[in-house]
């Protein structure tokens, strides 16, 4: 039955009947990020559980270390970072508790066994490809991931680039990037290579979001990645930021918490990647993602004008700060 779940994934947790006063979430990405707000919006308590030496693996530093600001220590959640939830074992609401037993990420070392009223698994979805008869038409997948090309043809496996023609595949079965709108994306440009006009889809200028409160949103690599990236193609990376404490809507909205980071290549002035923690991040984002895509330079954008007062100053001042203007 649905209402008597203990142990569910995502899918689960939006048909949950009672509000679990502890729960440890498997994984701190953003869909586990996403339901501890909603969880301690609830009243109940959260512990992470985090294979990865640390929090929020997949975001920026610099954003995640604001978002355990903002969104993690002023809050009922605790974490344990390096560590596996090896055994689940189900409960039964309100009698049994759902038992976890913990066990070291390096050296398989049990560390220990939580009790919580229910458990939810965020680790991240798996390729719904199995049973299609991928193997019969000479397509090797890996871990049920089928190998792609830039115009989202299929490739015989990640390790030969044969194409097998006349079969395309968007969406979360390629593994490119596992989101709705990449997704829609990737078919618009499948259908214009099917009919003739040449498309790739520039992946780096897809922006995502987190719908916490306040919202993280991102376009581009992290910082750490931008340093790598700048090493190995030989440039220079520069970055500027703006903050929600100076914008008169934010403080209006008694929503000051916040940063906007932009990363732009030093020597064209193209913006490279673009993240933001604070209200309505979510929806700022789109124009940094314009920017990457029109390879609109911090030159460009620091002359452009935003509507005062509103959000998006935000972006103004860190543009700004990009080519040595102060906004304030």
């Amino acid at each position: 039955e649905a209402d008597e779940k203990t142990v569910y994934t995502s899918d689960g947790a939006l048909e949950l009947q009672f509000v679990p006063e502890w729960v440890a979430i498997i994984g701190s990405g953003y869909i586990g990020l996403e339901f501890s707000d909603v969880y301690t919006a609830l009243g109940s308590e959260v512990t992470f559980i985090e294979a990865l030496p640390m929090l929020m693996p997949t975001f920026d530093r610099e954003i995640a270390k604001q978002a355990e600001r903002i969104l993690i220590r002023d809050r009922a959640i605790d974490y344990r970072t390096g560590v596996f939830a090896s055994e689940v074992t189900p409960g039964i609401p309100g009698e049994k508790p759902v038992t976890i037993k913990m066990i070291d990420a390096e050296t398989k070392e049990h560390v220990e066994t939580i009790e919580v009223d229910a458990a939810m698994v965020a680790t991240g979805r798996v390729p719904n490809t199995n049973d299609m008869g991928l193997e019969d038409a000479g397509i090797t997948t890996s871990r049920g991931f089928v190998a792609v090309n830039e115009k989202m043809q299929v490739l015989a496996s990640h390790e030969d680039d044969t194409v097998i023609p006349h079969v395309y595949c968007i969406g979360d079965a390629n593994g490119k990037m596992m989101l709705a709108h990449a997704a829609s994306a990737q078919g618009i440009s499948a259908i214009e290579n099917i009919v003739g006009r040449e498309h790739e889809v520039n992946h780096d200028a897809i922006p995502a979001a987190c719908f916490t409160h306040p919202e993280i949103a991102m376009v581009g690599p992290t910082e750490e990645q931008c340093i790598e990236r700048a090493e190995k193609e030989g440039w220079t990376l520069g970055k500027s930021q703006g903050s929600f404490r100076a914008n008169s809507k934010a403080l209006a909205e008694g929503e000051a918490n916040g940063m906007a980071k932009v990363l732009f290549n030093k020597d064209t002035g193209k913006v490279v990647a673009v993240h933001i923690i604070g209200i309505h991040a979510a929806d700022l984002i789109q124009e940094c993602s314009n920017a990457v895509a029109a390879g609109t330079t911090v030159k460009e954008l620091s002359m452009m004008v935003h509507t005062h007062p509103t959000l998006c100053e935000v972006l103004d001042e860190a543009f700004k700060g990009a080519v040595g203007m102060s906004a304030h």
